[in-house]
C-alpha cells in the first residue's frame, strides 16, 4: 500500500528495513528459544543501527538522536515491531523512548545533560512510576495517593506504585505524585525525577507476567518511603503531571500501535507462507477461502491501522491533542493486531506455539497491548464521551427526519 510519508520517512523506513532483515531478524533467529538475550548482543545491535543510521530517529540531534519529525518517525516503529529486538536496537523501545520525549518536552537544560543525553545513548535506564497497587491509578489516575510534599528545598516523596515498567532495571524514575493534595489530581499532580539510589526507594520486586521471552522485560512493584529529592527534580510545570503525562501519551501510543502492527505484519507474512508450502485434505491451506478470507480481512485491518494512526500523528505534528483520534487508533489497533497475530497462531498450528517462531512471543506480548496505555474500555469512553458531547442539547426534532 501506498501511504502519504514524505521522502524523509521512506528513505528512513528503506534502511531501517534493510537493518531488521539483514541484521535484527538473523540475531533473533540464532537467540529464539534460548531468551532473555545477552545485553552485550543488544549493545552490538545498537551499534550496528548507529552505522545503518537509524537510531534514535524521534529526538534531537542535540541529544543524540536524528532529530527527525513525529510524523515521519512512524515507518521505522513498524519496521522495528518485526522483531522484539528490534525497538531496543533502534532505541525506539518503551517505555525508555516515552520518557525520553518527556525529557525533551519539559525537561530542563541540566536535566536534559544528566538524564536525556544518557538514555538516547542507552546509557542508563528509566522507569514511568503512575500506576498503583489497590487505589487503582492505573484506569482511573485521579484515585492516586502517592503524594510529594515541600521541605525546604527538597521534595519528600510518600507512595506505592506498581507495573513500573524497566523498573527491576531503571536507573532513575519518572514519578507522578500529588503536590497539592486540596486541588483535583488532574491540577494538583506533578512529575519528579527520582534516581534509583536514593534512600527510601524500593524496588519491591518484579511482578512475574505474561510477555515475550526474548528481553529481559520487567514490571515491577516499586516503594517510595520518606525519599527525598532536590526541588529542581521537578519535570516541567508544578501541578502539570497530567498534563504532561497526556502530552507523553499521546505519540507514544501511537509509536506503541506502530510497534505491534509491525508485529502483527510479520506474524502474518509467517502465517503465509506456510500455509503456502503446508497441504491438508487435497489441496494447500493457502487455498481454503476460510483461511483466505480471515486473512483478507487481517490485511484489511492492518491498512486501516496504518492509516488511522498517521492521520492522528499529523494532527500531533500540527500542534494539536488529537486525543479522540489517539484513543480511536489505540483501541482498534491493539485489537486489529491482537486478531491477526492469534489467527497467524492458528494457521501455523503446532509450529505458531512453538518457540522456533516469532510468533509465540508476539501472542504472549500483544495481549498486554489492550490493557497498557490505558485499557479499551477507558478509550471508548472517551470516544463515547466525545460522541454524546456533539449532540448536546439539541432535540430529536432537529437530528432526525422523520
Amino acid at each position: 500500500m501506498e501511504y502519504d510519508d514524505s521522502p524523509q520517512a521512506e528513505d528512513l523506513r528503506a534502511r531501517a528495513n534493510s537493518f531488521m532483515e539483514e541484521v535484527v531478524i538473523p540475531t533473533e533467529r540464532e537467540h529464539l528459544g534460548h531468551g532473555p538475550i545477552d545485553p552485550e548482543v543488544v549493545e552490538d545491535l545498537r551499534d550496528q543501527a548507529r552505522e545503518y543510521d537509524v537510531f534514535c530517529p524521534q529526538i534531537g540531534e542535540e541529544y543524540g538522536g536524528m532529530g527527525m519529525d513525529f510524523r515521519d518517525v512512524l515507518p521505522l516503529f513498524e519496521e522495528a515491531g518485526r522483531s522484539v529486538l528490534g525497538a531496543p536496537a533502534m532505541r525506539v523501545d518503551a517505555p525508555d523512548e516515552g520518557n525520553m520525549h518527556t525529557l525533551e518536552m519539559f525537561g530542563t537544560e541540566e536535566q536534559k545533560e544528566e538524564y536525556l543525553k544518557p538514555l538516547v545513548n542507552a546509557e542508563i535506564r528509566s522507569g514511568f512510576s503512575m500506576t498503583e497497587p489497590k487505589q487503582g491509578a492505573g484506569s482511573d489516575p485521579k484515585m492516586m495517593k502517592t503524594t510529594a510534599e515541600k521541605d525546604g528545598d527538597e521534595w519528600v516523596i510518600d507512595g506505592h506504585k506498581w507495573w513500573t515498567t524497566n523498573g527491576g532495571i531503571a536507573d532513575f524514575f519518572i514519578v507522578m505524585a500529588l503536590t497539592d493534595q486540596d486541588a483535583h489530581p488532574y491540577n494538583g499532580a506533578s512529575l519528579i525525577l527520582v534516581d534509583r539510589d536514593v534512600e527510601g526507594v524500593d524496588v519491591v520486586r518484579d511482578i512475574p507476567h505474561m510477555g515475550q521471552s526474548l528481553m529481559d522485560e520487567t514490571h515491577s512493584e516499586v516503594r517510595f518511603d520518606d525519599v527525598r529529592v532536590p526541588e529542581e527534580n521537578l519535570l516541567g510545570t508544578l501541578n502539570e503531571g497530567f498534563t504532561h503525562a497526556q502530552q507523553r501519551l499521546g505519540p507514544a501510543r501511537l509509536t506503541h500501535c506502530m510497534r505491534f502492527t509491525g508485529m502483527a505484519t510479520r506474524s502474518l507474512e509467517i502465517a503465509k507462507a506456510y500455509v503456502s508450502d503446508r497441504e491438508g485434505f487435497g489441496s494447500t491451506l493457502s487455498e481454503k477461502q476460510d483461511l483466505r478470507f480471515s486473512i483478507a480481512e487481517a490485511e484489511t485491518n492492518l491498512h486501516a491501522t496504518r492509516t488511522m494512526v498517521r492521520h492522528a500523528a499529523k494532527q500531533i505534528s500540527e500542534g494539536n491533542e488529537a486525543r479522540i483520534p489517539v484513543s480511536m487508533c489505540k483501541v482498534f489497533a491493539a485489537n486489529a493486531t491482537q486478531e491477526t497475530i492469534d489467527l497467524a497462531v492458528q494457521a501455523c498450528g503446532a509450529n505458531g506455539i512453538g518457540k522456533d517462531l516469532p510468533i509465540a512471543d508476539f501472542y504472549q506480548a500483544v495481549r498486554a497491548f489492550r490493557i497498557v496505555d490505558g485499557a479499551d474500555e477507558v478509550h471508548k469512553r472517551v470516544i463515547a464521551r466525545d460522541a454524546f458531547e456533539e449532540v448536546g442539547d439539541q432535540s430529536m426534532e432537529n437530528l432526525t427526519t422523520f
